[in-house]
């Protein structure tokens, strides 16, 4: 068996795909545009794609799954900065004085998520 999607309700599937297009740098999916009801971003292989479906409810309670980041350019604190900038919003930090720990993020229609430390920065 292959996991082929990850998909996310949302009441904007373009929009929403364009942010986390510009999070992970997976392109938007050639056959999709503004306004479909659903919208893919491409992962590199084998990491499956990330669906986004238009639903007509919002989200109202915690997510029960969530992805974990770790980036592999930037340190943990660069890439909360960098994807801050792109929309998202801080929700919890859970960064420690020692340097480890995590930040949980909001993406623009409030679906949690969280940044770990880096590769270079747990000594990989």
């Amino acid at each position: 068996m292959i996991l082929r999607h990850v998909t996310v309700d949302c009441a904007e599937p373009y929009g929403l795909a364009t942010f986390w297009s510009d999070v992970t740098g997976w392109p938007v999916s050639d056959l999709d545009e503004p306004g479909d009801a659903e919208v893919l971003i491409e992962a590199p292989s084998p990491v499956p794609g990330i669906l986004f479906i238009r639903v007509p409810e919002g989200k109202t309670v915690k997510n029960r799954i969530h992805f974990d980041w770790m980036p592999t350019e930037r340190t943990r604190d660069e890439e909360v900065e960098r994807i801050v900038a792109l929309g998202a919003k801080i929700y919890e930090d859970h960064r420690t004085a020692d340097g480890r720990g995590w930040v949980t993020l909001l993406d623009p229609e409030g679906n949690e998520f969280c940044i770990e430390r880096g590769e270079a920065e747990r000594g990989t």
